[in-house]
């Protein structure tokens, strides 16, 4: 059992994570997003709820007390985000970060999945790779992943690609970045210090 931080619970990813775990783990969930309304039943025996965002640095050290892992599936201004999430996760001296970016950061899609998703390509994803670069600077015990297009659906043979591989494929299943995220929390030296691509096979 561990006990995790999801800061953006409301999206799509963070809600496919909170959902997944709930039902696959024993996992203690703190819910963190800037507008709490959409978090639906909560189950009070395993969650909680923080209502602001990872920029506000109380509300942050607030939710990072007592935690063994963040989840951070974030929108908006991610470089901003990350270098205060890493601060604030440094501050209460907690370690092990999953950090949601996207594929192209690194100009890793090859041709014959669609090379116009790369960051040379498409300057959308400079603030992507700026904040994956904080991230990676960061002395935390961080996962960066990569993910694919988001489709709806189970895949559980999706395929993890490592930084400095070609990505492997155009979409991946929501439900996959779950499973991954939970393996992640669940076991501390797999993806440590690294940047995982997943894409459905």
């Amino acid at each position: 059992m561990a006990r995790v931080l999801i800061i953006g619970a409301t999206g799509r990813v963070g809600s496919t994570t909170r959902d997944y775990l709930l039902e696959r783990s024993e996992d203690q969930l703190t819910l963190m997003a800037r507008h709490t309304q959409g978090l639906g039943q909560l189950d009070f025996s395993r969650e909680r709820v923080i209502t602001g965002s990872v920029t506000d640095s109380s509300k942050l050290q607030e939710a990072l007390q007592g935690q063994d892992a963040v989840f951070a599936a974030l929108s908006g201004n991610l470089t901003t985000m990350a270098s205060s999430l890493v601060k604030g996760m440094d501050a209460a001296g907690v370690k092990r970060l999953i950090f949601i970016s996207s594929m192209g950061i690194y100009d890793e899609i090859p041709a014959s999945v669609g090379a116009s998703g790369n960051l040379s390509h498409n300057p959308m994803l400079a603030d992507y790779r700026r904040a994956a670069d904080v991230v990676e600077g960061s002395d935390l015990d961080y996962t960066v992943i990569r993910p694919g297009w988001f489709i709806d659906g189970e895949d559980p043979d999706y395929q993890i690609t490592h930084k400095g591989e070609p990505f492997g494929g155009h979409d991946v299943c929501v439900s996959s970045i779950a499973d991954l995220v939970m393996k992640l929390i669940h076991d501390p030296h797999l993806g440590l210090h690294d940047s995982l691509g997943i894409n459905r096979r």
